[in-house]
């Protein structure tokens, strides 16, 4: 089901900051889920896991919960969840329905509708906790919006949306952490010395509690794979024992099948194609590129030359993700990111001529926007010239793994 004329296009807007239009919805609409106690998880990479950790651990502990996540990879049904319900095309499209005159007049984002779209829906199936997945900073975001947010986790934080947040790591952080509440919990793996600092100055400024918490050990049992998900399970493992010092039904089993149930799809995620393996990786800034090229040491062959397959939007940082990535032994085939303005091979030649040898590109094609096409044309040449020892990696755009996974293309890996 389309939902295109409720919810116009993210970039036909633009970028529109303020919490002042979501503040004035949510008034009129009576606060829907005013009074539930949210975990608001905000950050630059990590966020959607700590989310999907935090809220499978209550789903294991009976207790009903509502969970935004952003951005979809599929389907605009991914981002509201209650228990391990999403929420359907029909009572989406219902919600959206419902709410344009409102939105409408107060001008509200795409992103601010499907948040109030959620409040609205948790409030009807009655949640008795919220897990928000902010989008993007904290101080002007939607998810700042809900009056009732005890619990601050906090995903790793680095330098991204500059244009945005601010150039430098400082300023980044600064506006993630203005979404701590007065005489809120706030729950952070470890973070850059500028980055702590920060936070640690905006929890002190709001009578707030910063705890920081070490990445979890090999005897914890994860859903999702990579090394830097045991930070992430970690702060999800202390939310959740916080949860359980308030009086909530959560114990020490139930933390432990909820992370290690947990999934989350374009997040090191192995799927086949054809009878081969690839793995699907949602990297997109620095940052995350950083963390994936950590994860290789884990993977077989991969000291023998990885294959990359990247699709890069153009406002991204590309030139800094492939000078982290790449070894010299590595290849990597430059992929237009679908319906965006993407980096090509040219580009980023341009940015760095001696990647001339390592860097790879297929002939466009007019049939190169069908759903997943560049990616499947790539992994064709690979399957002629010999597949890779190594599982060729599939990373730069959440919106080309939403693409590729959209298609059918892949499959479940075995």
């Amino acid at each position: 089901m389309s939902f295109s004329d409720l919810l116009p296009p993210f970039d036909q807007r633009g970028m529109d900051l303020s919490l002042d239009r979501m503040i004035r919805a949510l008034d009129a609409l009576g606060h829907p889920c005013g009074s539930v106690p949210a975990v608001q998880v905000v950050g630059t990479n990590g966020k959607g896991s700590i989310a999907s950790f935090i809220h499978r651990g209550l789903v294991a502990s009976g207790i009903r919960v509502g969970l935004t996540t952003s951005p979809h990879l599929v389907d605009w049904t991914e981002r509201i969840r209650v228990d391990q319900t999403a929420i359907t095309a029909v009572a989406l499209r219902e919600r959206l329905e419902a709410l344009q005159p409102l939105a409408l007049r107060e001008r509200l984002t795409p992103f601010e509708l499907l948040i109030t779209a959620a409040l609205v829906h948790c409030a009807a199936e009655q949640v008795e906790w919220l897990v928000l997945e902010a989008g993007l900073g904290g101080r002007l975001d939607a998810t700042t919006a809900h009056p009732c947010r005890p619990l601050l986790a906090v995903a790793s934080i680095g330098l991204d949306h500059c244009e945005h947040l601010g150039g430098t790591l400082a300023a980044v952080a600064a506006e993630k952490a203005a979404a701590i509440q007065p005489g809120a919990v706030v729950i952070s793996a470890p973070q850059a010395p500028e980055v702590a600092a920060v936070l640690a100055e905006r929890a002190a400024a709001m009578e707030a509690e910063l705890c920081w918490v070490e990445p979890l050990s090999s005897d914890w049992v994860l859903g999702l794979e990579g090394v830097w998900q045991r930070s992430n399970a970690a702060v999800a493992k202390a939310v959740l024992e916080r949860i359980q010092a308030m009086g909530w039904p959560v114990d020490g089993g139930s933390i432990r099948a909820g992370l290690a149930s947990t999934h989350w799809p374009g997040r090191l995620q192995r799927m086949a194609w054809q009878q081969h393996t690839v793995l699907l990786d949602g990297a997109h800034n620095p940052p995350a590129a950083e963390a994936l090229r950590q994860e290789r040491s884990h993977w077989p062959y991969a000291a023998q030359g990885l294959t990359w397959i990247l699709a890069i939007q153009a406002h991204k940082q590309a030139p800094a993700m492939l000078q982290t990535l790449l070894e010299p032994q590595d290849q990597a085939w430059i992929v237009p990111v679908p319906g965006h303005h993407s980096w090509t091979r040219a580009m980023l030649l341009n940015e760095n001529p001696a990647w001339a040898k390592q860097l790879f590109e297929l002939p466009a094609t007019a049939a190169d926007d069908d759903a997943g096409l560049p990616v499947i044309r790539v992994l064709e040449q690979l399957e002629r010239q010999g597949w890779p020892a190594a599982t060729p990696v599939i990373a730069g755009s959440l919106y080309l793994l939403g693409d590729l996974l959209a298609s059918g293309c892949l499959q479940p890996s075995p």
